[in-house]
């Protein structure tokens, strides 16, 4: 006998306020503020816009994983291992940084181009993989599977990034669990009930229009991080939309049981370990053997 559904529930709300970061970039940063600091396996998740002249130039990372989703325009990335590309509009770009890597992540502007504006979430690598290989999964939108509840004529759609949803499953292997998805709700009404494992960390980013969460009646506007609920029995989560053209992210993660000690873009679980980091980017070795000698093509041209 199939379990029965049961929604999670809202247990956290918290407003994405812009913060600037970067050269001259704009973020709405929610999980990685002091309002929301301890969501594992999840570090970071910044709703960005980035006008022209700036991005995001040469900088390392080690021991997270970084996941760049283009809403909108496109964004050329370069790193210190020689790869290089370009993100576009409803692509994505899954790297684990592992042992580490300098990388540099730039906008694309022009005229008739829309202004970049993405999502980028960190999550927190398992301690046994903090210091891998760093690898790169990337899709561009057509080859990222959708889901359609209501079939392909229905009104919604799910973007699977990673994960599965109705049978639809992405071609994406994260390290560690974690599921991804995009939601579009055309039509007001429009209701999903989308599976999440049990104990998993989830919750919810609005894009535009409004939703309500299981059974609630007070619905939840654009910009809003909801962190969901994780109780015995819960089987997924129920989402509804209040208005017509409605979009949310939706995202959940297997908690990992270690400490996280970070210092920027450097994520590990102890201080021995970041001083240690510290060292091997000082020294460019371990991963950093190229530190003070790489400098990327796209964070170094001329304005």
């Amino acid at each position: 006998m199939a379990a029965a559904s049961v929604s999670r529930t809202v247990v956290k709300k918290i407003l994405s306020v812009e913060t600037p970061e970067g050269a001259g970039a704009l973020v709405r940063r929610s999980i990685g503020t002091p309002m929301l600091k301890n969501l594992t396996p999840f570090l970071l998740l910044d709703h960005f816009h980035i006008s022209k002249g700036a991005g995001f130039p040469d900088h390392p990372h080690r021991g997270q994983a970084t996941v760049t989703y283009m809403l909108e325009g496109s964004s050329q990335h370069e790193d210190s291992a020689g790869h290089k590309g370009l993100i576009d509009q409803g692509g994505v770009q899954w790297m684990s940084a592992g042992r580490g890597i300098i990388h540099a992540e730039m906008p694309v502007h022009g005229d008739n181009i829309p202004e970049p504006r993405g999502l980028q979430l960190w999550i927190d690598l398992p301690k046994e993989h903090k210091m891998m290989k760093p690898n790169y999964q990337e899709l561009n939108a057509t080859q990222i599977p959708v889901a359609y509840p209501e079939g392909p004529d229905g009104p919604t759609k799910i973007k699977v990034i990673s994960g599965k949803s109705y049978g639809v499953e992405s071609p994406v292997r994260p390290v560690g669990g974690c599921w991804y998805f995009h939601v579009i709700f055309n039509n007001k009404g429009s209701s999903i009930f989308q599976e999440i494992a049990p104990g998993w960390t989830s919750f919810i980013y609005t894009l535009q229009g409004s939703i309500t969460v299981g059974d609630e009646t007070v619905p939840h506007e654009s910009f809003h991080t909801l962190v969901l609920s994780s109780a015995p029995g819960e089987t997924g989560v129920k989402v509804t939309s209040e208005a017509d053209d409605t979009q949310f992210i939706l995202i959940s993660g297997e908690p990992l049981d270690q400490t996280v000690f970070q210092y920027g873009p450097f994520v590990m679980t102890n201080r021995e370990e970041i001083q240690k980091t510290l060292l091997d980017y000082q020294l460019g070795q371990n991963g950093f053997e190229n530190a003070h000698t790489w400098k990327s093509i796209i964070g170094n041209r001329k304005s």
